[in-house]
């Protein structure tokens, strides 16, 4: 956290960018907003190449504090847009604020945002230079688009299905119930698990270290052996292979405990454990304290990960499809995130 950066959020505008397709993003929000946001300063994005000029706009108009709202993957979008433009340039990255507009909310719920009417407050305490401090946080990037946290397997496979029972059901009479958490808890209970049940095999993996170093790490986050370029850090069936640079997925749930404590690396975590065990422990598991030994983390910078399969990728908490091998790797540069903690 950084106070005396916070100090500036006032010296210039505050953009507000909108994505009109994510669930809680309503006309309703849209006019709540418009009365503490200048007309000028708020967009509403309904696909990617609203997103881009958007993006554009807020670069060219060197704005120094960039709200989003619609979810960990609405952040990424804008973000993975505005860092592209930004490249190779000498202008400032500006500060990045998340309103609570999302389904999971990872990244909201890891600086205080507001839900309701408080995303209004969280506005406008920006706008007035009302914020206490900012988060600095890495990115990983991930098939060209900047992230908190991506990964392939079970996570991934669920967020494909859900984007499946969407498509599905999101246009008819059941439209709410395909949306939100009660569509994931469908994706899962009719996709996911049955085939899972039916497919008992899990993928075999192999992680390969990328140019820089890596530690796996021991049950206190310490490291307990080191990595150099180009070796195998893992190989074998697993569940889950996932990255991030913070510690939360959405809802609040500490898949990650051991991402941030070292900067400029992500932690990386590869599982397979029992179903039947995750379910007996899902409070531990929840609150990241579970401990197992089909559970590896480590610190990493880089990473490849290779399969004979195609296996389902996840980025930013949003299905990509799938893939036989994908590279995971750090942004350049960190950003900053407002943070509002220190008001809850």
């Amino acid at each position: 956290m950084n106070p005396a950066a916070a100090l500036s959020l006032a010296d210039s505008k505050v953009a507000v960018l909108l994505n009109a397709n994510a669930k809680r993003v309503s006309q309703r929000v849209h006019r709540a907003l418009s009365h503490v946001v200048p007309e000028d300063d708020l967009f509403f994005s309904r696909c990617t190449s609203e997103a881009r000029t958007i993006a554009r706009t807020v670069v060219d108009r060197q704005y120094r504090t960039v709200f989003t709202g619609g979810g960990d993957g609405t952040f990424v979008s804008f973000v993975t847009e505005i860092l592209d433009f930004l490249r190779g340039s000498a202008l400032p990255t500006p500060r990045f604020g998340v309103l609570k507009l999302g389904t999971g909310n990872a990244l909201a719920g890891m600086v205080g945002a507001t839900a309701g009417q408080g995303i209004l407050d969280d506005v406008l305490r920006a706008r007035a230079g009302e914020v206490p401090c900012v988060k600095r946080i890495d990115l990983i990037q991930a098939n060209g688009r900047a992230t908190p946290f991506a990964g392939v397997g079970l996570d991934a496979a669920i967020l494909n299905d859900y984007g499946a029972v969407k498509r599905r059901f999101g246009n008819g009479p059941l439209k709410k119930l395909a949306s939100g958490a009660p569509g994931y808890a469908i994706a899962a209970a009719t996709r996911t698990l049955p085939h899972n049940l039916v497919n008992r095999k899990m993928p075999e993996i192999e992680v390969v270290n990328g140019n820089g170093h890596a530690a796996l790490l021991g049950p206190d986050g310490r490291p307990i052996r080191e990595f150099g370029p180009g070796d195998v850090l893992f190989r074998g069936p697993a569940q889950v292979c996932a990255a991030s640079t913070v510690p939360f997925y959405g809802f609040n749930f500490k898949m990650f405990p051991f991402a941030g404590m070292v900067p400029g690396r992500m932690q990386l975590r590869i599982t397979n454990v029992n179903p039947m065990t995750i379910v007996t422990h899902l409070g531990s598991i929840w609150k990241g304290r579970f401990r197992h030994p089909n559970i590896s983390d480590f610190h990493v910078e880089e990473f490849i990960v290779r399969s004979n399969e195609k296996l389902p990728l996840q980025i930013g908490g949003d299905a990509e499809g799938y893939s036989e091998e994908i590279r995971f790797g750090l942004a350049p540069k960190q950003v900053e995130l407002v943070d509002y903690s220190m008001f809850n």
